[in-house]
């Protein structure tokens, strides 16, 4: 064994370097060691340290290391077999001494280790010698990569006016060396552009304000900052990268006029809100740091007024009230600026704010007339006499000739003409009387026209209240309608009125009624006012007679409390009615209308009767005429429309089928009810309702009248289709009269007694004076 060669174990599991300890600090992530030389033994294996300096190159290989057996005797018996990672490729061993050279450049950034196994073998039985065991070749780093700024280029952002030593952003470099061998990755950091307004820390590479900057100076600086490897020994690698630093606002300048004074003009004719001008002020800040808001002082704020315009920041002054070119020709206001957010940091810098005075000249223009008040109210008394004078109004021209004005009425043309003006002085006079029932009120709208410019109008309103005075008498409200008995008894109230005036009375109206002296029938009725603005008449004896006088007619006097007082007398007509325990108004009111025909109580019934014959022979030609109708031209056929049922158990065979069914069947006459000859309808009636004057429709001779028509309604092929309706009128019994029907009335009034009239009560007591028996020749 040579026992000079310098072994480090090497050779162990890929987990685990055999190697002894090294003179830098390594871990288990370190790609390079450096070994102490020693010499050691594992397995009869001798080992020296291997490493492979990386970029090292020359024509021949390279020696690194031998690996020899405890076996060998250098007699040449032994072989030496390398196997695994750059076998053949970039490492190669010497068979017979076991030396290890390298035929290519190694990276160590792209492999810092290669794992290799040893062999050895007896070259005459190809036998191990020993057995297998790999070893590491590790590759030594050299400085062979410069920094690199894997995040350049780089933009911050600071606050413009921060203070020394604020923190702006950190720049940071790598490099691909070894960091555990040697100093080819320790980098060091330097400012190469920047000065004197950054500096930057050797080792972390953050950078910082060397001094106070202002945005509005200067807004943006470009910064270098160079990184070094070697801790910038001579011969280290070096990177640079660029750093855009921006300084960000801060609200520390206040708003700026650039003008000291401003000059305006508004014209006199200007409405509110016209645009007078505009002022602007310069703030070097940018964004809400520069934003302003206007004002203006108030010594002159009531005339005009400014707001802010938030886009382009400028001041606009507005007409805030009309102005006047004869009252004021000049205005001088002051206006400020002042920043919208302050920022408390350079509030001791000076007040964000500034002034500015505007000059606003008032320019002449031809204005229309002004009338002395915008709405005039006058008053006059209802009837007047044309001509009289309502009022005036007055306007003059504003400017400074004083043109002359010109008066006008703007009349409606579906309006009626009350109104005319003087064109000179405005007097308004009527054209007719007024009433004040009419319109209370007038409005009229009226024009001042300058003479030089007649373009130039100006329009007031005029309200005319027509004041009432007393010329209406009192009236009633409605058409009264008044009834008094035959029996009335003295006293009794028959009617309460009222009444009504168009005037209106201030103080409210009141009425007092009474009955004028002339009146005849004085004695008849008497009038009691109730203090309240009605009254009462009043009976004024007992009994009244419809055969002496059927109307009276009341004059009442009415009178009201106006200015002179107005009295009226209005009729009242009393209907004198045949009345029993219960007034029948309607009979009184039809009863007077037939006395203003000038009808009797005789022609009344005359007259009915007439109207009863006549609908008697009318009904009689239209049952007639039905009876001839219901006959139709092909009796077979209606026959088939019969209500008989025929029925037939047979299914059919469909629509084809017509031997189904006998049609014959259907149209037999042995099916039909046999007719009933028909009994004479007028006797029937007026026998059977005689019999039922007393009963009702559940006595038996009701339902066996009932009953018989019913049948022979079935029976009779000639009467309307079984769903006709056979109305039958029953009068019911309630009435002692009876019926008043005209059936049967064509038999002689010689049969028939009239007697029973006497005893249908009052109603009936004209008609029983007419055909009773015992009626007298006064009658």
């Amino acid at each position: 064994m040579n026992s000079s060669v310098l072994l480090c174990l090497m050779v162990m599991l890929v987990q685990l370097w055999p190697c002894s300890p090294s003179t830098q600090n390594s871990s288990a992530q370190n790609t390079v060691q450096s070994f102490t030389p020693v010499r050691r033994v594992k397995r009869g294996w001798l080992w020296e340290p291997l490493f492979a300096t990386e970029e090292q190159i020359s024509p021949d290989p390279v020696y690194i290391g031998q690996l020899k057996s405890d076996l060998d005797k250098e007699d040449g018996n032994l072989e030496y077999i390398l196997a695994g990672e750059g076998a053949g490729s970039f490492f190669y061993i010497d068979k017979y001494t076991g030396k290890i050279y390298v035929k290519q450049k190694l990276d160590r950034e792209k492999k810092p280790f290669y794992i290799l196994t040893a062999k050895a073998i007896n070259r005459s039985t190809q036998l191990p010698v020993e057995p297998d065991s790999e070893f590491i070749i590790k590759v030594r780093d050299i400085n062979d990569n410069e920094p690199q700024f894997l995040d350049a280029p780089y933009v911050a952002t600071v606050p413009e006016m921060s203070p020394e030593g604020t923190s702006v952003t950190q720049v940071t470099a790598t490099d691909a060396d070894d960091p555990s061998y040697g100093n080819s990755a320790r980098l060091l950091y330097s400012l190469v552009e920047g000065q004197p307004y950054f500096s930057v820390e050797p080792k972390t590479g953050v950078i910082r304000m060397a001094s106070q900057m202002d945005r509005e100076t200067k807004d943006q600086y470009l910064v270098i900052i160079q990184a070094k490897d070697m801790v910038g020994q001579p011969g280290a690698l070096s990177a640079t990268a660029t750093v855009t630093i921006n300084l960000s606002d801060v609200n520390d300048n206040p708003p700026e006029f650039q003008q000291r004074l401003y000059y305006m003009s508004v014209s006199e004719e200007a409405p509110v809100g016209t645009t007078v001008g505009k002022v602007s002020a310069e703030d070097r800040d940018i964004g809400d740091n520069a934003a302003m808001d206007y004002f203006i002082e108030a010594d002159s704020s009531d005339v005009f007024n400014i707001i802010t315009n938030d886009e382009t920041q400028e001041g606009i002054i507005l007409l805030k009230k009309r102005v006047d070119y004869e009252s004021q020709r000049r205005y001088s206001i002051q206006v400020k600026a002042v920043n919208r957010y302050i920022d408390e940091r350079f509030l001791e810098e000076g007040p964000f704010e500034d002034t500015t005075i505007v000059k606003i000249n008032v320019e002449d223009a031809d204005e229309p007339p002004v009338f002395t008040l915008e709405n005039y109210v006058m008053e006059i008394v209802e009837g007047a006499m044309r001509g009289t004078l309502v009022g005036v109004v007055t306007a003059r021209d504003p400017d400074a000739d004083e043109s002359p004005v010109r008066y006008s009425i703007v009349h409606s043309s579906h309006l009626k003409r009350l109104f005319s003006i003087n064109e000179h002085n405005g007097a308004i006079i009527t054209t007719e009387p007024l009433d004040r029932e009419i319109a209370s009120w007038h409005n009229i709208t009226v024009t001042a026209t300058e003479t030089r410019n007649p373009e130039k109008i100006s329009e007031a309103n005029v309200y005319v209240q027509v004041r009432d005075v007393n010329d209406n008498a009192p009236e009633f409200p409605k058409n009264y309608e008044t009834f008094v008995c035959e029996n009335a008894v003295s006293g009794q109230l028959i009617q309460r009125i009222s009444a009504v005036d168009k005037d209106d009375s201030e103080e409210g109206h009141h009425f007092y009624f009474s009955l004028a002296q002339e009146d005849s029938n004085s004695s008849h009725f008497t009038v009691k006012d109730n203090q309240d603005n009605t009254a009462g008449i009043f009976t004024g004896k007992s009994g009244f007679s419809r055969q002496e006088q059927f109307f009276f007619y009341l004059p009442i006097l009415i009178q009201d409390n106006g200015t002179p007082p107005l009295t009226s007398t209005n009729t009242l007509t009393v209907t004198v009615c045949d009345c029993d325990t219960e007034v029948n108004t309607f009979y009184c009111r039809y009863g007077a209308f037939m006395y203003s025909l000038g009808l009797s109580t005789e022609a009344l019934v005359a007259v009915l009767a007439c109207i009863l014959i006549f609908l008697v022979f009318f009904l009689a030609i239209v049952t007639i005429r039905q009876q001839q109708q219901k006959k139709p031209p092909f009796s077979e056929k209606m026959e088939e429309f019969r209500e008989n049922i025929v029925s037939y158990d047979d299914e059919g065979g469909g629509e084809e089928d017509t031997e189904a069914f006998d049609i014959s069947a259907l149209r037999t006459r042995t099916v039909m009810r046999t007719h009933k000859p028909r009994r004479k309808m007028a006797s029937e009636i007026q026998s059977l309702y005689r019999q039922s004057l007393q009963v009702g429709p559940d006595s038996a001779i009701f339902r066996q009248f009932i009953a018989e028509k019913l049948e022979e309604a079935n029976t009779d092929p000639s009467v309307p289709p079984y769903d006709s309706l056979q109305t039958y009128a029953f009068e019911g019994t309630g009435s002692l009269a009876g019926s008043l029907s005209s059936l049967g009335s064509n038999t002689s009034d010689m049969d028939q007694s009239y007697d029973y009239l006497a005893d249908w009560g009052p109603h009936f007591k004209q008609l029983a004076g007419m055909y009773s028996s015992h009626r007298t020749v006064g009658d």
